[in-house]
């Protein structure tokens, strides 16, 4: 009998789909790292092509890291070479392998977030589809009652997608809309999209620095010159 590892790997879970806004994954990502968490990523095919079309990066599962360092390393506007990343933590599942570890429910993860959950993906969850593998995990997550966050992005939404939301908030998943606010003190998109990020790992419990918290004063984003734009 192998002996029990008193330590074993828990990861956060990230799916990201085809919805426009691959720098909230980003920064999600960048987020978890930062906080010393595992992770584990599932990209799905139609993301990639957002992520080709918004950053000029193709992502390919034979040279993953190579993609997602450089991924990473780019600002919300798309300039190369902003942030340094180490990515040792991170590890990636093809969207097509079902047979994946996080498909199962004993595999020992935390949670998972979707960012940025498509409309075609909120259906899929929320209709237990499991077409591919980010829909599949997402159902595993639902059914051991893990945290899931959906952080959605889309406008507008029509019935259908907002009955699929309510379906998913009924069972369990944090409906996160990809809604920046402007109390932080924004003065670049980078803290727009750091804001968005930051809620999503607030509701996971994960600690972060990557906006101004409200404290109940008036302009006071003005006036400790908040904003963490990126040189």
């Amino acid at each position: 009998m192998e002996p029990v590892q008193n330590n074993p790997r828990q990861p956060w879970i990230v799916g990201v789909s085809g919805a426009s806004g691959t720098p909230y994954a980003a920064a999600v990502l960048r987020g978890l790292i930062d906080a010393g968490e595992s992770v584990d990523l599932v990209v799905s095919r139609a993301s990639r092509l957002t992520l080709l079309d918004e950053t000029g990066i193709s992502f390919r599962d034979a040279h993953w890291r190579d993609d997602l360092t450089e991924w990473l390393g780019r600002g919300a506007d798309g300039k190369p070479g902003v942030f340094r990343v180490d990515t040792a933590g991170v590890r990636h599942w093809a969207a097509g392998d079902l047979a994946a570890g996080p498909s199962s429910g004993s595999y020992p993860a935390k949670g998972m977030i979707i960012v940025p959950a498509s409309t075609a993906s909120v259906a899929g969850v929320a209709l237990g589809l499991s077409k591919d593998l980010l829909q599949r995990v997402a159902s595993v997550t639902l059914k051991e009652r893990r945290p899931l966050v959906v952080a959605v992005r889309e406008t507008p939404l029509n019935g259908q997608t907002l009955r699929h939301l309510v379906t998913l908030d009924d069972a369990g998943a944090v409906v996160l809309p990809a809604s920046p606010a402007f109390y932080a003190g924004a003065t670049h998109i980078q803290d727009l999209v750091d804001f968005v990020a930051g809620r999503a790992l607030d509701a996971v419990g994960v600690e972060h620095g990557l906006y101004r918290r409200w404290e109940g004063e008036l302009g006071g984003s003005r006036a400790d010159g908040a904003g963490r734009s990126p040189s």
